[in-house]
Parts: structure tokens; sequence; C-alpha cells
């Protein structure tokens, strides 16, 4: 029989990175309709406020807070004042990610580079390393790195985007092995999934899926291994990368 506390997030503090839309949204959702108090964060406040606001009309409790996580100076910011509202953080999903394209490698600016290895991975290095000493110091907590298949399945047009999120699988790994034993560090794998990020490529996407579902994910569809990697149900789940793809070969 399942334990309840898999989905019962009831005064759970949950912070998500890229919480504004997308697969952030759908777990900030999920979240709250739990019991979870949730901090939505993304780059831009308007963003925030807007996704805020659907969450609370929906009776649930959640902060807006705007933070570039791309930029290392912000994120002691951020944690200060999430810690402000409710004291504690007990679950963290750095969800944020961009995945611009470049032509070629050669065509690739010292800019672009380092603005995508900026949000896909050093603000995720840093967040978790803010967030995973608070957690020692509180008796525990579960942090999720959102990852994507592009790692283990990199393309030219996004190689730089897979290799961060190719060091991203690397860190949950260690971390896992630094915060033990009572902060657990998993990752989310994720493959294509319909999003507003997607709109330009998901329609052929989902028709023409390799994956054995024959299609591609739903946001809603990451929400349970969330629920998962963030739930005492999982207690000798740690290092580990989760791959939720549908079945891509």
């Amino acid at each position: 029989m399942i334990n309840s506390s898999y989905v019962d997030m009831t005064d759970k503090v949950v912070l998500i990175t890229g919480g504004s839309r997308g697969l952030g949204l759908a777990m900030a959702r999920g979240f709250a309709e739990n019991g979870a108090h949730v901090i939505v964060s993304s780059r831009k406040q308007e963003a925030c406020e807007a996704a805020a606001e659907e969450i609370r009309a929906q009776g649930g409790s959640v902060l807006a807070l705007p933070c570039h996580v791309g930029d290392w100076s912000a994120l002691e910011e951020l944690l200060e004042k999430a810690l402000a509202w409710r004291g504690r953080i007990d679950v963290l999903v750095n969800n944020a990610g961009i995945s611009p394209v470049a032509p070629s490698s050669a065509e690739m600016t010292e800019e672009l580079f380092d603005k995508i290895i900026a949000v896909n991975f050093k603000g995720p290095f840093r967040l978790s390393a803010l967030v995973g000493e608070q957690m020692k110091q509180q008796g525990g907590g579960s942090i999720i790195n959102i990852t994507s298949t592009g790692a283990i399945r990199p393309e030219p047009a996004y190689n730089v985007y897979a290799a961060a999120k190719g060091a991203l699988n690397i860190m949950t790994r260690s971390q896992a092995m630094e915060y033990g034993p009572t902060v657990r560090v998993n990752a989310i794998m994720a493959g294509p999934f319909w999003t507003d990020i997607a709109k330009s490529w998901r329609e052929q996407a989902d028709r023409d899926s390799p994956s054995a579902v024959g299609r591609i994910g739903r946001p809603q569809e990451i929400v349970s291994t969330a629920f998962y990697l963030a739930s005492p149900t999982s207690s000798y789940t740690t290092g580990a990368v989760i791959q939720l793809d549908g079945g891509l070969l």
C-alpha cells in the first residue's frame, strides 16, 4: 500500500525555479493543490505574479519571488527572502532552463555560451549549495534537478545546452553524496513535453514521436515523479537520475 505522504505535501515549503510556466508551473500547481506552500521564481516579476495569482485563486499558498538564476550574486537574496516567508525550504526544484540554438559550434558566441551555462548549470549548482546547507541545518530536505534527455542524445543545434544538462546529472550524484544522508538530491531527466516553450515544434513531435507511448509528454505528467522524489516515500532514493521520456529508444 502506498503511504498517503506520497501526495500529501501539507505545510511543506517548495521552491521552484522557472516556476511561472511549462513544467515548473505544472509542478507548482500540483504541490499547492496538495497542501504545500509554494515559492514560484522566474526571471520576470509579472510572470511570477501571474502564476501566483492563478495558484492563489485555486486556494493555494504561494509566494512570487523573481530571480535570474544565472546571476550568482542574486541567489543568496532569493534564499533569504524564501526563508523569511516560512522559515525553511523542504523541497528545491531546479527547473529553470534555456535552450537557444546556434547554427554551428563555430558560430556560438561567448556571450550565448556563458548565458546557457549560467542558467542551466551554474545557477542550479550555486542554489543547491546554498539550499543544501540550509536543509542540513534544519534536519533534511529534497533537491530535485530537472535535466534533459538531450544530455544523452545531444544534437549539434543544442550541444552546449546538452553539455550543461549532462553536468547537472553529474552534479546530482556528487551533491547527493555531499549533503546526504539527511538531504536527498535527485534528477528528473525529461524528454520532450508539450509546453509553450516547445510550441514551434511540439505538434510535429507529438505526431512523429518514436517513444513507446507514441507521443510527447504533457506537463502534468511530471508532477507524480516530482511528488515521489519530494516525499518520504523515496527515502532510499538519492543520487538517482530518473528518465521521464515515454520510453524513447
